[in-house]
């Protein structure tokens, strides 16, 4: 089920037959967010990379850290029939140029925007502590000094991208990019490097911001992402692998893919997908149309699939970003309820378990399965087996629909909910919380 606040995810269909648990669809696919750690999410590793400063592709994921950084000690090896190209030179992910009356359309953009396209290096310092048993004295009596003391220092690096939005020194990038960090270095297209400070990041939607002591830079120009069309051409600039400035292009191959639908449930994002080429160190570049504007920021692909992209609109990072700047940290509203969406198969399993606390009069809408202990809808009456219908007198029917109603909503603003419950319609004013956890 989509935990509407906490985002952990939408239980999209019933166990089938007798219908006694509402349980999570298991998900093949696992997203690589283009920086680095390791989360757990329905069921399911997602494996989020950073490309390691130096250092090639990947070719395992225990040598990533939950914190985002790579461990220097372990430096993994190049996998050389990952990076091999297709037969003859062709690689059929890639799009064709655009047929456009300037040949040079794409390399005329690239000249255009690299100057703002930067590369961030991360760092931070952890203790590192040996496994229990190496602690008991009689171990370390017996083996003498070729144990190493308990604890120990580690320096984890990785590399990511980011782009310039002000000429004083404003970069946008992934939040997870610089999760944790201790240092962050941010090296211009010229060469330059300057030391960055992170002004605020947001893990919900991913989205962090970043300054330098610098002037008169060059900064992006910024679409508007709601009127991106599937189809039309889009270009990513970014450090990915470590090999800096590197220029893909592709086309937008749908908007609007929920947090759910892509796999990461416990973030807030209608992501943009595209099939431009992104890997380990993109995360966080631009995604530009043909007018060398940004409509997104590259963030994550699926893990063993081609041409699975995705991006977080520049309209959302825009909002976030703005609130970044100005408080350091965003307020997301927060319902504390876990739903699903309500089918006339779901309704049937439901009234046909005598075990279950309630039942269901309609054949749509959006089913609560649980409300959380002393969340804002359990302090406004909310209960489980109630289905809700409309949010501020529209209609829903799915569970992202809901949550794109919360989250547009303010934190203590009064949501007028419509409900179905035991055969009756009513109405719930539910006023959000901040969303815990952040």
């Amino acid at each position: 089920m989509n935990r509407d606040g906490s985002g952990q995810g939408s239980r999209q269909n019933a166990e089938r037959g007798s219908g006694r648990n509402l349980r999570p669809a298991a998900k093949s696919l696992a997203l690589v967010l283009m920086g680095a750690g390791i989360a757990t999410a329905s069921g399911q590793a997602l494996t989020t990379l950073m490309q390691p400063a130096g250092v090639d592709a990947p070719v395992a994921t225990d040598v990533f850290w939950d914190n985002g950084f790579w461990n220097n000690d372990e430096q993994p090896t190049p996998d050389a029939e990952a990076q091999a190209p297709e037969p003859n030179g062709v690689q059929n992910n890639l799009a064709v140029a655009p047929s456009v009356s300037s040949p040079n359309l794409i390399a005329d953009i690239v000249r255009q925007v690299e100057p703002s396209v930067v590369r961030i290096d991360a760092s931070r310092t952890v203790q590192t502590n040996l496994p229990p048993m190496f602690q008991d004295p009689f171990f370390r009596q017996f083996f003498g000094n070729n144990i190493p003391a308990p604890q120990q220092q580690q320096v984890q690096r990785g590399v990511g991208s980011g782009f310039i939005t002000s000429a004083d020194g404003r970069i946008i990038t992934n939040a997870h990019v610089v999760a944790g960090a201790d240092e962050v270095q941010v090296t211009l297209s010229d060469g330059r490097s300057f030391s960055g400070q992170v002004m605020g990041a947001d893990s919900v939607t991913d989205i962090a911001v970043i300054k330098i002591d610098a002037q008169n830079l060059p900064a992006v120009a910024i679409s508007n992402s709601d009127q991106i069309q599937p189809g039309e051409w889009a270009i990513a600039i970014g450090n990915p692998l470590g090999l800096d400035s590197t220029v893909t292009a592709g086309i937008i191959s749908a908007t609007g893919r929920s947090s759910r639908q892509v796999g990461v449930p416990d973030k807030r994002v209608n992501f943009i997908q595209t099939d431009a080429a992104i890997n380990p160190g993109n995360s966080g570049g631009p995604l530009l149309n043909l007018n060398g504007e940004v409509i997104g920021v590259n963030t994550a692909i699926i893990q063993g699939a081609q041409g699975l992209g995705f991006a977080i609109p520049i309209n959302t990072v825009q909002r976030i970003s703005s609130e970044l700047i100005e408080n350091g940290r965003v307020e997301h509203a927060y319902l504390g309820i876990q739903m699903v969406n309500l089918t006339p198969e779901l309704r049937q399993n439901i009234n046909s378990d005598p075990n279950r606390p309630f039942s269901v009069n309609v054949d749509s809408g959006v089913l609560i399965g649980r409300v959380l202990p002393n969340s804002p809808a359990a302090q406004s009456g909310l209960r489980e087996g109630d289905v809700i219908v409309a949010i501020e007198g529209q209609p829903v029917t799915e569970s992202t629909a809901v949550q794109q109603a919360v989250e547009g909503s303010r934190v203590g603003q009064n949501l007028r909910l419509t409900l179905q419950r035991d055969g009756r319609e009513q109405t719930v004013t539910v006023r959000p919380g901040n969303l815990p956890n952040q």
